[in-house]
């Protein structure tokens, strides 16, 4: 009888600690201090929907997640001709989006400007005697 209310405080005093030590770019969807008022108001429920959809997980090469370990990003070499912003190294789905439009664009002028170069050489060889 008494098991379940010891779950559900030590539940929410689990979400809470959790909340407070997660850096800005490991928590989802709400602001960290939205996120402490749901699980103070409703500490159950705050404290599931928390541990479900507010907080991000690592998860490692065997498809497990790590739910001790601080998030940690990796960093991709980028081509020179991109300059993406970063937020803890982290880019939305709209940078991404962006990013892939910019590389798009400047592989289709690489591939004209190889043609045109192409299409130079072609003349210049026609015009020699």
């Amino acid at each position: 009888m008494v098991l379940l209310p010891l779950l559900s405080f030590a539940l929410f005093v689990g979400a809470l600690i959790d909340i407070i030590l997660r850096q800005e770019g490991q928590v989802k969807h709400l602001p960290k201090l939205v996120w402490i008022l749901i699980v103070i108001l409703l500490p159950l429920i705050g404290s599931i929907l928390w541990f479900t959809l507010g907080r991000v997980y690592n998860s490692t090469g065997s498809g497990r997640s790590v739910l001790s370990m601080p998030l940690v990003a990796t960093r991709m070499p980028e081509p020179a001709h991109t300059e993406a912003p970063r937020r803890n190294g982290e880019l939305t789905t709209e940078e991404q989006l962006a990013q892939i439009d910019r590389e798009i664009e400047y592989y289709e002028r690489q591939a004209h400007l190889e043609r045109l170069e192409a299409e130079v050489e072609r003349k210049r060889k026609s015009l020699e005697p």
